[in-house]
């Protein structure tokens, strides 16, 4: 039998058990916290999965309000330039993208929320930008655990985002939800 564990940034974002959810693990916001919390739980519990959920700006109108699976992640704020590239750790061997077998959506990742433009971000084929996910996936990564993600588009990562993101709490919750049973089967 798979182990899975779920982590969500905020209680606000997933709260729903459901029957394949018995529990849910909580981050807090942003990269160093995800990245603490899912470090701790694969030495811990040791999952065979790791299932991030919760909401994401997204780039496109027609995807607000949409839940997607992740398929790729790239990191966003991570600028080093003349270094390395936007989005690439310099002098580092890892990746700069992270790959799941789950879902079609590309995600970038950032400590900071999204609230205008960024032409980078649409030149590099995102979909949904969050702040948990790439550090999810490069621990899970590192510690030879499978990951996948299910995103709600809660806000057109504009300067309505916050009052988007707030509005849109409920639906993210049972649209996630929805998604669930499909994420953690084989």
């Amino acid at each position: 039998m798979t182990k899975v564990i779920i982590v969500a940034a905020l209680q606000s974002e997933f709260f729903a058990a459901t029957k394949s959810v018995e529990r849910i693990f909580y981050t807090g916001i942003g990269k160093i916290n995800a990245s603490s919390l899912v470090t701790q739980l694969i030495i811990e519990e040791r999952p065979d999965l790791i299932l991030n959920v919760g909401t994401a700006g997204c780039l496109q109108s027609n995807l607000l309000g949409g839940v997607f699976g992740i398929k790729e992640v790239i990191e966003r704020d991570m600028m080093a330039e003349p270094l390395a590239q936007r989005g690439t750790v310099p002098l580092s061997k890892e990746p700069p993208i992270f790959k799941s077998d789950f879902g079609d959506a590309k995600c970038a990742t950032g400590d900071s929320f999204v609230t205008r433009e960024d032409k980078w971000l649409i030149d590099s084929g995102v979909d949904l930008v969050d702040m948990e996910l790439f550090a999810i996936a490069k621990v899970a990564s590192r510690f030879g655990v499978k990951w996948r993600a299910i995103k709600f588009a809660s806000d057109l990562a504009n300067e309505d985002a916050a009052k988007s993101w707030s509005e849109s709490l409920e639906s993210s919750n049972s649209r996630i939800s929805e998604m669930i049973d499909k994420a953690i089967s084989d």
